[in-house]
C-alpha cells in the first residue's frame, strides 16, 4: 500500500495538541501527514480548506512505514490539533528583489541572521498581513490565489511605471505588477496597497501615476498607505536616496489630501492615506480618529497616534479621582511618538496623581533619523535612560520587542534591561485603555514578578 505515497509531498508533524482529535486517534510527532481527501497537500492553505468540512479523510505514514487511512468526522472547521515542522507546510518564499530603499540591507553587521530574512511570500500576505511585491509569483501561484479566492493580499506597489519599478526594486519582473494587478481584478481578489515613498523617486508625478492606476483599479483596492522610506544610518555603498523634509513631506500631504477629498466625493472612502510620520515632518495636525475610517492601514503606522489617542481619551474618565497605585514611573517612547506621550502622561499625572517621566530616546543604533518607537534598541535605552530618574517601573511599547519573545532587535533581553537599569520594565501594548489598565494595577504587576 505505501508504494503509492512514496513520491508525494509529506509533511513532517511536529507536535500533537493534548487532548485533540489527532491526539484520540494515535498519531504522534514525528508521523508524516501524507495526504488529505486523497490529494496531495502543497501548503498550509490546502490544509486549511480541506480541514473546514465535517467529514475528512487523512493519511499518515507512522515511525515505522506503515501508512494509516483515517477518516474523521468532526464539527466544521474543528483543527485536528496538529502543529507542522514547516508552520506554511512548505518552504517559505523568499524576495528575489535588491530594492533601493530595502530596510533590511540598511541594517548593521553581526545581528542574529533571521532579521536578515527578507520575505515575499504571498501565502504569509494572506494569513499574517505581510506586504509583497509579486515578482517571485508563477503562473501556477497567480491560478491557486484565483482558484482559491484568496483575499486580501497586501501588495507593495511602489510605483505602477514599469522602468521605474523595475529601477527602483532591482527586478525586470517589477515591470509585470499592474498586469497582474488587472488579473486579480478581472477574478475579484481584494488587495490593499502600500507606496513606500522615495524622496525624487517615486513622488510627485510619479505618485500621482501610481494612485491613477491604483484608483482605476479601486473595484479591488481597499486602501492605499503611502508611507516615507526608512533611512539608516548603514547605507554605505547604497542608492542615494534623500530624507524627508518639512516642505517636501508637506507637498506629500497635500497631494494626499486632494486624492482623499476626490475619492471621498465619489465612492465615500478615503481610499489612500499617509502614515503618521508624514505629519510629523511636516508638522500638521493629525487627522480625526474618524478620518481614518477603520483603520486598514494601522500596522503601517496609518493613523496610530489618532488611535491611541482617541482610545485614551474615551478610557480617562474611568480612571478619574481613583488614583495611581504607583506614585511614580516612567515611560520610553521614540522621538516622533515623544509630544504624543507626554501630553498623556501629563493627563495622567493631573487626573491619578502619579508622577510620571517620559523620556524620548534617540536611535543611535540605526541612527537618528529612524525615529519610531518599534526601532528602538535595548542597548539605546540603556545608555541614554541609565542614571535617570524611572521610579518603581519603566513602561515601553510593545512593539519594541520582537513579535511573542522578550528580546529587542539588538538582542538585550527584557531581563536584561531590567537588570541593567535596576527597575521592572514593563511592556505595554500600543492602545489607550490598555496604556490606562497597566497604570492602574501596576502594582498587581510589579507584585506578580516579584512573585
Amino acid at each position: 500500500m505505501g508504494e503509492r505515497f512514496k513520491l508525494r509531498r509529506k509533511h513532517k508533524i511536529a507536535a500533537v495538541e493534548a487532548g485533540s482529535i489527532a491526539e484520540e486517534l494515535g498519531i504522534q510527532s514525528g508521523d508524516l501527514l501524507v495526504a488529505v481527501n486523497g490529494q496531495a497537500v502543497e501548503d498550509v492553505l490546502d490544509y486549511m480548506e480541506w480541514m473546514s468540512g465535517d467529514e475528512v479523510s487523512v493519511t499518515i505514514e507512522k515511525s515505522d512505514g506503515q501508512i494509516w487511512e483515517l477518516d474523521i468526522e468532526k464539527d466544521p472547521d474543528e483543527d485536528l490539533g496538529l502543529t507542522f515542522e514547516q508552520p506554511i507546510m512548505d518552504r517559505q518564499r523568499a524576495c528575489r528583489n535588491r530594492c533601493i530603499f530595502c530596510f533590511i540591507d540598511q541594517l548593521p553587521k553581526g545581528m542574529r541572521s533571521t532579521l536578515y530574512y527578507k520575505d515575499d511570500d504571498w501565502r504569509l500576505s494572506f494569513l499574517m498581513g505581510n506586504y509583497i511585491t509579486l515578482t517571485n509569483l508563477t503562473r501556477h501561484d497567480v491560478k491557486r490565489i484565483i482558484s482559491k479566492r484568496i483575499s486580501p493580499l497586501y501588495i507593495s506597489v511602489h510605483t505602477t511605471n514599469p522602468q521605474l519599478r523595475r529601477r527602483m526594486m532591482g527586478n525586470e519582473r517589477a515591470g509585470e505588477v499592474l498586469g497582474i494587478l488587472k488579473e486579480f481584478e478581472r477574478a475579484g481578489i481584494s488587495i490593499h496597497c502600500q507606496i513606500v515613498l522615495c524622496r525624487d523617486w517615486n513622488d510627485g508625478a510619479e505618485l500621482e501615476r501610481t494612485l491613477s492606476d491604483l484608483w482605476s483599479l479601486r473595484s479591488i483596492v481597499n486602501s492605499v498607505a503611502v508611507v516615507p522610506v526608512g533611512l539608516t544610518k548603514h547605507r554605505h555603498g547604497l542608492e542615494s536616496i534623500l530624507p524627508f523634509d518639512a516642505e517636501s513631506a508637506a507637498k506629500v500631504l497635500e497631494q494626499v489630501e486632494r486624492w482623499q477629498e476626490m475619492c471621498r466625493s465619489q465612492i465615500g472612502t478615503a481610499f489612500v492615506f499617509a502614515a503618521d510620520e508624514f505629519y510629523i515632518l511636516a508638522g500638521k495636525s493629525f487627522p480625526s480618529y474618524q478620518e481614518y475610517e477603520d483603520f486598514p492601514q494601522i500596522e503601517n503606522g496609518v493613523g496610530l497616534i489618532a488611535k491611541l489617542v482617541h482610545e485614551f481619551d474615551e478610557a480617562i474618565g474611568n480612571y478619574r479621582g481613583k488614583g495611581a497605585p504607583v506614585k511614580e514611573f516612567s515611560v520610553a517612547t521614540g522621538v516622533s511618538a515623544h509630544p504624543t506621550i507626554k501630553a498623556m502622561m501629563d493627563r495622567v499625572q493631573r487626573e491619578m496623581g502619579a508622577a510620571v517621566h517620559v523620556y524620548p530616546v534617540v536611535n543611535r543604533f540605526f541612527g537618528e533619523s529612524v525615529t519610531v518607537a518599534g526601532l528602538i534598541t535595548g542597548g539605546d535605552i540603556i545608555a541614554q535612560l541609565g542614571g535617570k530618574k524611572l521610579g518603581a517601573a519603566l513602561l515601553i511599547p510593545s512593539t519594541m520587542l520582537r513579535r511573542g519573545e522578550d528580546v529587542f532587535l539588538d538582542d538585550v533581553t527584557l531581563e536584561g534591561l531590567s537588570a541593567a537599569l535596576g527597575v521592572p520594565v514593563v511592556p505595554v501594548p500600543v492602545e489607550g485603555s490598555e496604556l490606562l489598565e497597566t497604570i492602574a494595577n501596576l502594582d498587581k504587576i510589579l507584585g506578580d514578578r516579584r512573585e
